[in-house]
């Protein structure tokens, strides 16, 4: 039996620069972090030559072909696995279109588990590359590769993409009471509300190849993920509002899908209360919102949103590890 534990992420600025479109003639940048919420797989031998996936449904078939999860197929074809194998998995939060990078984290904790179970290590680069081309080139996902990479890593990063296709991942260099500060300045409100994240983000890589305007903003986001890294290696967490602010009014420029009169409302609201920034996690839409404000100012802010659910959320410094072999 093997279970691998992935966390799940949060991204503060540059999403959408991680798009093929974009990325491949620009180049894109993402600054997030791994949180302390996570999904685990669970890989065991089957009795027999078949193949058992439980997620919200549960799948007996006799033969890869036949599975319908996509990225299981996808996964146990990459990896030439043909049967014999049960696979669990369980998440500890909303794990489908909230914004979180779920099913990236998924992807990238299914491929360590089912490495393991072949006896194979794999890197963290590896495992971002592979889970990269399952959900994107096998699966035809038209995502980004932030999810993958920052769950495959863990930590605090600024997150590059070259036009060649190469990713570099740089872990924020701060004094630790900077990323202390940053934590526990940031306040998560779950929305109740779900959306497709590839529709999203089909909508804006088609809103974006169309606009040269677009794309100058696209180019502004990657320019703010540079400098927050800076901005924050100068340990200067208070930088983080501010650039927050301003990222989540491009990003709503960017597409129209992005945002709503509801979520306006609750940002405005927020704000009011004392919110210096903040955005909708993920391509928008719904999901987790995000916010960052003084200590002083969470009851107010959390008054003023009483309508949703707060989520208390610490940072990781992991990615995504095999926690039971055997």
């Amino acid at each position: 039996m093997i279970i691998s534990r992935t966390p799940l992420r949060m991204s503060f600025v540059g999403g959408g620069t991680d798009l093929p479109g974009f990325y491949r003639e620009h180049g894109g940048a993402v600054l997030s972090t791994a949180i302390d919420k996570y999904v685990y797989v669970n890989v065991n031998k089957k009795f027999d030559s078949g193949i058992r996936i439980a997620y919200s449904k549960n799948e007996e078939v006799a033969s890869v072909a036949e599975i319908e999860h996509r990225i299981v197929r996808a996964a146990m074809q990459h990896l030439d696995l043909s049967g014999g194998v049960e696979i669990t998995t369980i998440a500890d939060i909303p794990s489908r279109g909230t914004g979180l990078g779920s099913s990236s984290s998924f992807t990238v904790g299914l491929l360590h588990a089912l490495n393991a179970y072949c006896g194979r290590y794999v890197s963290a680069a590896q495992l971002g590359r592979d889970s990269s081309r399952i959900e994107i080139e096998m699966c035809g996902e038209p995502i980004g590769k932030q999810d993958q990479y920052a769950a495959a890593f863990g930590g605090f990063n600024l997150i590059e993409f070259r036009p060649d296709e190469s990713v570099v991942v740089s872990p924020v260099i701060c004094d630790r009471a900077t990323i202390t500060a940053v934590q526990s300045n940031i306040l998560m409100f779950y929305t109740g509300i779900t959306r497709s994240a590839s529709e999203l983000l089909r909508q804006q890589a088609q809103e974006v190849a169309g606009s040269a305007e677009k794309r100058r903003t696209l180019l502004r986001m990657a320019e703010l993920a540079h400098i927050l890294r800076d901005e924050l290696q100068r340990n200067n967490a208070g930088a983080l509002g501010e650039i927050l602010h301003e990222n989540w009014m491009l990003k709503k420029s960017v597409s129209s899908g992005v945002s709503s009169g509801e979520i306006d409302a609750w940002y405005d609201a927020a704000r009011g209360a004392g919110a210096i920034g903040g955005k909708i996690l993920g391509a928008g839409a719904g999901g987790f919102l995000i916010l960052y404000a003084p200590a002083e100012a969470h009851d107010a802010i959390h008054a003023a949103l009483h309508m949703l659910r707060r989520i208390e959320v610490g940072f990781e410094p992991l990615g995504s590890r095999i926690i039971f072999y055997h």
